[in-house]
């Protein structure tokens, strides 16, 4: 039977955790998902931190090659904020957020849609702009979590096994994705090692974390 209505999930995923796919795995029951994952970007370039450390690209892998390119999965990068990210607030009388909300719908091909974000402060938003927010709690593991995981994993190895790159099992981090999601994040291992001895370059507003590269 064709699938009707469509679920945007707007997030971070940065990254993918078994929380993540547990929530994706439950709306392709009822749904076609479209997945957004965010993406800062900054005369073209996309900006990545501490915080948001794995590019959309890589992202966007984690999600396809878990879910073995299912056909009800789209993975799109149109949730983009586009510097200077000033520009996003306030976000009620915003043009730039309501032309980001209009890309983001512009590729469903669902007569109608729902939302989900397990951030609050996201969800009010997107109940202000009609995007038909579902009710949801905040995942148990969070990408906070993980990332965390990975750069103590980073110190921790480099400190007590310098020859081993990410084969230090004292930390648990690949408890909390799934073995796709782990292999990505081996092959990216760069990418957490340069990120974990930098500091945390981003600014919260409105419950909302924005690179401080690229705000005003």
């Amino acid at each position: 039977m064709e699938i009707k209505i469509a679920a945007i999930f707007l997030a971070h995923i940065n990254p993918l955790t078994i929380s993540h796919e547990s929530i994706i795995q439950n709306l392709l029951q009822n749904y076609s998902v479209y997945i957004y994952p965010v993406r800062f970007l900054k005369d073209g370039m996309e900006i990545n931190t501490r915080s948001f450390p794995f590019s959309y690209e890589i992202r966007k892998q984690m999600i396809l090659e878990s879910f073995n390119y299912h056909k009800n999965i789209h993975v799109l990068g149109d949730y983009a904020f586009l510097s200077p990210y000033i520009q996003y607030f306030p976000p009620f009388v915003s043009p730039a957020f309501k032309r980001l909300k209009n890309k983001i719908i512009l590729n469903i091909r669902e007569n109608s849609f729902i939302t989900y974000t397990g951030d609050r402060a996201e969800r009010v938003l997107l109940s202000l702009f009609g995007f038909n927010p579902v009710k949801a709690n905040r995942q148990v593991i969070s990408s906070t979590n993980v990332k965390n995981l990975l750069y103590k994993s980073v110190l921790s190895t480099e400190n007590l096994y310098p020859n081993e790159g990410s084969k230090n099992n004292d930390l648990k981090w690949h408890e909390y994705v799934s073995p796709k999601v782990g292999q990505v994040i081996e092959d990216n291992w760069e990418t957490i090692k340069n990120f974990s001895i930098t500091k945390d370059e981003t600014i919260r507003v409105m419950g909302m974390k924005f690179p401080k590269n690229g705000f005003i």
